[in-house]
Parts: C-alpha cells; sequence; structure tokens
C-alpha cells in the first residue's frame, strides 16, 4: 500500500506500436498524448515529463499488464526509480462501472484516474531477477518443443491401433525429428538447470519448495516466475486463490445456493500444473493418500479432494520458503 501523496497520475494504455499516456493532476485537469513503443519514443516520453517539471517521485504511474509491449517502457522507469503499479486489465474496467466508446486515449485516461482514485491500495511494481526472465523464456521454448513432439507421435500412435503398416512407416519418416526435438528439450533443461544453480536465492527456492512431496522443479519454477520469487501474496491462502485451488460460495437468500466452486480467474498455468502435483503427492505422500482414500470413502468428490490436496500443497510450499527449512516427510 501506498501512503505517500502523489501530484499527479499517468495512465499509459500500451499496445505494439504505440502507447497512448493521460495524465492528471489533483484539480482532474487532463491531457494526453501519443508515442511510439520505442526506445526512441519512451525518451521522448521522459522528455515531456521533464520539459513540464514533472518529479517522478511525486508522480504515480499505473498501466495495464500487457506482456512483452510492456517490457521497454517498463524497465526504462525502474531504472529512473519511478513508482510504477502495473494492474490487471479486467481490474481496472471494472472498477469504471459502465462505459460507453473506447480507444486508445480514452483508455489511458480511465487508467489515469483509477490510479488517482486506489493508488493508496495498489502495489508498486517490483522488477522481477533477470534469471527468472530467461527461465520464463526457456520454458515457453520447452512447452512449445514438448507440445510438437507430442503431437508428432501421436499420429503413428493412433494409426497403431487400425492400421500397422501405415504406423511403421510414420513412425520411421518422424524418428530424427522426435530425436531432435528430444535432445533439444533436454539441452533446454540443462540450461535452465545452469541458470538456476548461477543464483543461490533462486537455487535455495526451488531447493526448499521442491523439497515437498509431489511437487517438480517446473511446478517450482513457475512458482517462482509468477509470485516474483513469492513476494506478490501475503500468504498461503491468497497465492491458493491465485492459483485457484480456493472454492468460493455461491449464494443468496433461499432462491440461489449453487455447489462452491472456484473462480475462473485464477492462473491457469499454476492451476494444471499443482493438479500433476496432487496426483504425485497421493501416490507417494502417505498422508496425503491416507486423506484422499478417506474423503473418497465418506462420498466426496474425488475432484474435490484433488483440489484440497492442491490447496494443502500450496500452504506446504509457502511454509517450506517461509521457515527457510526443507519439507520433512512423515515416515510410516
Amino acid at each position: 500500500m501506498n501512503k505517500q501523496i502523489f501530484s499527479q497520475f499517468i495512465g499509459i494504455d500500451l499496445s505494439k506500436s504505440t502507447f497512448d499516456v493521460a495524465i492528471i493532476d489533483n484539480n482532474n485537469k487532463s491531457n494526453s498524448y501519443v508515442f511510439e513503443n520505442t526506445t526512441k519514443g519512451i525518451k521522448a516520453f521522459l522528455r515531456l515529463l521533464k520539459n513540464q517539471k514533472m518529479d517522478l517521485s511525486e508522480t504515480f504511474i499505473c498501466m495495464e499488464h500487457t506482456g512483452i509491449y510492456g517490457k521497454l517502457i517498463i524497465t526504462k522507469l525502474v531504472e529512473k526509480k519511478a513508482n510504477i503499479c502495473v494492474e490487471m486489465s479486467l481490474k481496472i474496467t471494472r472498477s469504471s462501472g459502465i462505459q460507453r466508446g473506447k480507444n486508445d486515449k480514452i483508455d489511458a485516461l480511465r487508467i489515469a484516474r483509477y490510479a488517482a482514485k486506489n493508488y493508496p491500495e495498489l502495489r508498486l511494481y517490483q522488477p522481477m531477477p533477470e534469471v527468472l526472465h530467461k527461465i520464463r523464456t526457456l520454458i515457453t521454448i520447452r512447452e512449445q518443443l514438448v507440445k510438437s513432439k507430442t503431437s508428432l507421435v501421436k499420429y503413428p500412435n493412433e494409426l497403431k491401433h487400425f492400421a500397422p503398416e501405415l504406423s511403421k512407416i510414420a513412425q520411421k519418416n518422424i524418428k530424427k525429428s522426435v530425436k531432435v526435438f528430444t535432445d533439444e528439450i533436454k539441452r533446454i533443461e540443462r540450461e535452465i538447470q545452469t541458470l538456476i544453480f548461477s543464483d543461490q536465492k533462486l537455487n535455495t527456492t526451488i531447493s526448499l519448495a521442491t523439497s515437498v512431496t509431489g511437487v517438480g522443479q517446473i511446478t517450482a519454477l513457475y512458482l517462482a516466475i509468477f509470485t516474483n520469487m513469492f513476494t506478490r501474496h501475503q500468504n498461503a491462502k491468497q497465492l491458493a486463490c491465485y492459483c485457484g485451488v480456493v472454492p468460493f460460495e455461491y449464494s443468496s437468500g433461499t432462491s440461489l445456493k449453487r455447489k462452491s466452486k472456484v473462480h475462473h480467474m485464477a492462473n491457469k498455468t499454476l492451476k494444471r500444473q499443482l493438479h500433476l502435483c496432487a496426483l504425485a503427492a497421493i501416490r507417494h505422500d502417505i498422508d496425503l493418500k491416507m486423506y484422499y482414500n478417506r474423503k473418497v470413502e465418506e462420498g466426496k468428490s474425488k475432484m474435490l479432494v484433488i483440489n484440497n490436496v492442491r490447496n494443502k500443497l500450496v500452504h506446504r510450499i509457502c511454509a517450506v520458503i517461509k521457515k527457510q527449512k526443507p519439507y520433512v516427510k512423515t515416515i510410516a
């Protein structure tokens, strides 16, 4: 939360080629500008602020999370030690009430007004370590290679049951390509491992997270990336909500009584990874295996119990990170 008082607020609407800027002061007077989303355009934007004698320490800048499109300007503003907030676009949209009309200029102004109204509750942007940016890029490439390999292997496997001879021809012709994909996946995994070992804090964090039974290195890396080394959430419950493993009640009076369910806006990647971790933990962790079997015997839905296991894993991971001690497994 921000207790500082700011004299002006800037909303930035980013796109691939340009970014729109809206500046409003405490008197709600506004001005709008457009710049190229390039190093040259960002320098022109900073020059404008300097010419208007706007002190970055007294200015609150807010923009939507747009992935790679915001990389240049965020990096430059971090260098200048500006007060930045990178917010979810849906959160900004819903806070604006009923909207009529839409263009980049209007969106930038809405972001600026959102910042002016909500800045005391907004969290300032904390840059992610460069090693995590590199690992995220490598993991993305690895995912694409795994998908391509799986797609390639799938076709001859489907043919095997109905046309064995055609399956043999297909397998023969994809053999070299599959080997290339396999070798590249292994090479990227070695490069990721090297990057982990190069950073002591990251290495310790991944070691602690993977000490929890069922949690693998890729899941631990995804958690480190999406939480910026477990700094974006105040407690395990908040992280569990972000991962989509906390069910919420849906009821109103006597007419609406729906089954509790997780929210659709969860991080789907983490939810998917934690699902795989939960399945592994149920097989290899004595406590969780007993818990799963007991709840299923009581008549609980298997998916509900698996979701509870995912929740437990998040709490275990947060506990080992907080205490800086590896998880101690139960011995039968």
